[in-house]
């Protein structure tokens, strides 16, 4: 296999660099909430929570799957509206940028996405009780 990266390797390991910014997006979040007083507060710190901890799980198996393509993070640079993220790819090294706006609009994907697990879960347990 040759020093390129593949488009899935690249969606891989855009999904890795976004997942510390939603990680922190969630967490101040919470910090919010836990903060306010919200008669739901509960609720919304346990779905952040729930939350976190999807994030962490999918940032251990991106790294273990971005090893195993022998792909390593060299380090991140912001310029302008552009967050630069350098990465070695079996010997290669390439830089990988993601704009603003991608990210807003990737990051927003995300979280929705980890807010229908949620409800899907709470809608689980419903249903086992």
């Amino acid at each position: 296999m040759n020093g390129h990266i593949t488009n899935d390797e690249r969606t891989m390991l855009r999904d890795y660099i976004l997942l510390p910014h939603i990680e922190a997006m969630v967490q101040r979040s919470i910090d919010d909430i836990e903060r306010s007083g919200n008669v739901l507060k509960r609720l919304y710190a346990a779905a952040g929570t729930y939350i976190q901890r999807q994030i962490a799980e999918d940032t251990r198996r991106l790294r273990a799957e971005l090893k195993r393509a022998n792909i390593r993070i060299l380090g991140e640079e912001h310029t302008d509206f552009i967050l630069y993220t350098e990465f070695n790819c079996r010997g290669q090294t390439e830089r990988f940028g993601l704009t603003r706006d991608v990210m807003r609009s990737e990051i927003s994907v995300r979280l929705t996405q980890y807010v229908a697990e949620f409800g899907a879960a709470i809608a689980d347990v419903g249903k086992r009780t």
